[in-house]
């Protein structure tokens, strides 16, 4: 589970200091979910929902510079980032938000985006029924998430390290809470979103490039996702004998001069009710 107070704390400053890596790791994805934003003819008001370090809304605003693009995040550090990676672009703005509860009767979207930035509401009918309140007439939505645990290498693997690794509630705020599109279906149309679509996407997670692509890695997992925080919480031995099943799995999954592991996601579609 990662919640919204470790995203406004140590979950969102980490992410904010290794956006080029998170970017690199998301970088197939983010490529194919590009050209499906682009197909919507919504290009007015367009708002990134959870946008990170801003790759995302850059992307989009560079593509639609006659229309205006707002990132929002809970992370202060992360829209620091952004809005520093993003100076000079007049059609972009970004603020620190809560979109499950954000209104701004200056900017009713059109289109709402996101990259993976959806899947930790603690209400999400509620948050979405807010986004769905807060847009235009015939909104649009397109977001991406990750599919099941066992289609993502790169979590499973990594998990499968961690001694007595707790199951938790698979539907609780954090990656894999959209997993099932069942779900997500359910939620979106108790929220007043309709013609819900899911369109999968298989890519590699690259976890490592570069002079010594597995120290890269190891250097990756340190900061972001759950071998990090199974490294926060390990001491002496078994933080050590941890590290060193880690360093085997990123040479077990280092080919081509990059370490990569399978990952799969959704792009999920929908309009306003």
């Amino acid at each position: 589970m990662t919640d919204k107070m470790e995203w406004q704390g140590q979950v969102g400053t980490s992410w904010a200091r290794q956006w080029q890596r998170t970017d690199r790791s998301f970088s197939p994805l983010t490529e194919r979910l590009v050209e499906r934003i682009l197909v919507s003819d919504h290009a007015g008001k367009i708002a990134d929902i959870g946008c990170g370090a801003g790759e995302l809304s850059i992307k989009i605003a560079d593509a639609r510079p006659d229309g205006h693009v707002l990132g929002l995040d809970i992370s202060a550090d992360l829209i620091a980032a952004a809005s520093e990676r993003s100076k000079g672009r007049s059609n972009l703005n970004f603020g620190v938000a809560d979109a499950s509860v954000w209104q701004d009767p200056s900017f009713i979207p059109d289109l709402y985006i996101s990259r993976h930035g959806v899947m930790f509401f603690d209400a999400p009918v509620a948050a979405f029924t807010n986004l769905a309140a807060s847009a235009a007439a015939n909104a649009q939505m397109v977001f991406s998430c990750f599919r099941a645990p066992a289609e993502n290498a790169w979590a499973t693997n990594i998990a499968a390290l961690v001694p007595s690794a707790p199951s938790g509630d698979p539907h609780a705020p954090g990656p894999f809470a959209f997993a099932d599109p069942e779900r997500v279906k359910g939620i979106l149309s108790a929220a007043g979103w309709t013609d819900v679509g899911f369109e999968p996407v298989d890519f590699d997670y690259v976890a490592g490039r570069g002079e010594d692509p597995v120290a890269d890695a190891l250097d990756f997992f340190g900061h972001i996702g759950p071998a990090a925080r199974a490294i926060r919480m390990l001491e002496g031995e078994a933080r050590t004998a941890f590290l060193g099943r880690l360093r085997d799995l990123a040479e077990a999954n280092l080919h081509d001069g990059a370490v990569r592991f399978a990952a799969a996601a959704w792009i999920v579609t929908a309009h306003k009710n």
